[in-house]
Formats: structure tokens, sequence, C-alpha cells
């Protein structure tokens, strides 16, 4: 029990370091990503007006059938980044949510570079 406790401490004392420096504006907001055992979500949000501008997740009717791999992250990645292009946003922050740059959370940003959006 105190090994998860420690865990999460950690994680969210990463996370609040990372938000120090890291915010999102209209011209370049900031493209967040959160992991769970079962689903992968994944948010664009501008953080002076506090709104949500894009987002997906495997929770979607239409992205159901993805799994927490590295491979459909990837996929995940290229349907947050044509959204973000039909919105007509082209760059992002990218805010790893306190997790590794590996596995995942890397196929996700690889996915939205393929599909067009600059980090």
């Amino acid at each position: 029990m105190n090994r998860m406790i420690d865990k999460t401490r950690r994680q969210l004392k990463r996370k609040a370091h990372i938000r120090k420096s890291i915010s999102g504006t209209s011209e370049r907001p900031r493209m967040t990503v959160f992991r769970s055992n079962l689903h992968m979500y994944v948010q664009v949000i501008d953080d002076t007006c506090g709104k949500t501008l894009v987002s997906a997740s495997t929770v979607e009717a239409d992205l159901r059938g993805l799994r927490n791999t590295v491979a459909d992250a990837e996929k995940l990645g290229e349907v947050v980044g044509k959204r973000l292009l039909d919105a007509k946003i082209e760059q992002v922050v990218f805010d790893r949510n306190g997790y590794l740059y590996h596995g995942i959370v890397k196929s996700i940003a690889d996915g939205a570079r393929k599909a067009g959006v600059r980090f």
C-alpha cells in the first residue's frame, strides 16, 4: 500500500514540476496525455481561458477498439492530430503529465507529429 502511495506522490511531484513551466495559449495550446490501465486520453487545452479545444480517448465509440498498446497509441495520436488540423491548430506544447516520455506517451506524440502537428 505504501509503495502505491509513494508512486502516486512521485508522479504528482513530477507533474507539478512540469506544469510550472508549461502553459497553453490560444496560439499554442497544451496537449496533455492521461493513461490508465485500460484507456488513453488526450486533451488539447487553452490555459488562458481554461477551455478544452480538442480531445480524443479510447472510450469514444469510434475509437473503442483501440487498446493500451504502443501501436494503438500512435493511432490515437494521429486522430488527435487530424482533429487539431481541422480546428486550425498547427502548433502545440506537449505535456506528458508526469509520465516518462517513453512507450505509449511517446507514440501519442509521434502519431500527432505524423498527422502534421508541430511541437
